[in-house]
């Protein structure tokens, strides 16, 4: 295997400040690659940082809009000449509770947080691809699509597999492949932004733990996966090692295929 994949390759990985983006985004520069650190936060920079030597940006844009999608990638071409893959990284559930407690507007919340960023971002970047003659989607989905206490997340994520299946076929045409990973559980340092701002009642703390139990319970290694064990197939996905897979979300979750 080549320890440099992404040798002359511009890589725009979103939500590149915390958790599964971060892991990915300092591996694909760590293997060669130009790479754009795109997150609403605004330490993502001095994260860009800590990929010493390489060649890489940071990016601060709201992805829950799409002028924060399309100014990330215009960004992208501009410093690095272009762009060839994408990892799609925004998303993650804000609350945990029974579907019949959540509010429309926590319903709406949790739409514009896991579906948008990267329905947008996959617009937004294909005029770049299709310039460069083909390039590589790779949306982090989740095999929360069959879960517990987070039914307005899972048909976010069923969404984004949606999305990744009927755009590959769509665009296989110009040499682009979509694919996703379904990541399951993971264990994560502490965020530096809360996924919650407000943060958890203490009956949503109870409603979380019963679907971490559901979560573990559901692997066939009874325990949640480690960051590089995610970031490790996204990076695969996204390289020319796979250049002959397309259209497929890859269950990352321990036998658990959500």
């Amino acid at each position: 295997m080549s320890t440099q994949r992404f040798a002359g390759k511009v890589v725009v990985v979103t939500g590149a400040a915390q958790g599964i983006g971060r892991a990915v985004a300092l591996r694909a520069a760590a293997e060669g690659g130009k790479v754009l650190f795109v997150d609403r936060a605004d330490f993502v920079s001095e994260v860009a940082a800590e990929a010493h030597g390489a060649d890489t940006a940071g990016f601060v844009a709201d992805l829950e809009t799409y002028e924060g999608a399309a100014s990330a990638m215009a960004f992208a071409a501009r410093t690095f000449g272009g762009i060839d893959i994408l990892v799609n990284g925004v998303g993650g559930a804000i609350r945990m509770r029974p579907f019949a407690e959540f509010e429309p507007a926590q319903i709406d919340a949790e739409i514009r947080r896991s579906l948008m960023p990267t329905l947008y971002a996959c617009h937004a970047v294909l005029p770049y691809l299709l310039e460069r003659g083909g390039g590589t989607i790779v949306n982090v989905s989740s095999n929360a699509t069959r879960g517990i206490r987070r039914v307005p997340y899972s048909a976010a994520k069923g969404g984004v597999n949606a999305i990744t299946q009927s755009l590959a076929m769509e665009y296989a045409e110009h040499n682009i492949r979509v694919v996703a990973t379904a990541p399951g559980g993971t264990d994560a340092p502490p965020r530096r932004v809360p996924r919650n701002a407000i943060g958890d009642s203490e009956q949503e703390k109870i409603w979380m733990g019963e679907a971490v139990k559901q979560v573990t319970e559901s692997t066939f290694f009874k325990r949640y996966g480690s960051i590089d064990e995610q970031a490790a197939p996204i990076l695969f996905l996204a390289s020319d090692e796979a250049g002959y897979i397309t259209g497929t979300v890859l269950p990352v979750a321990g036998g658990d295929t959500g």
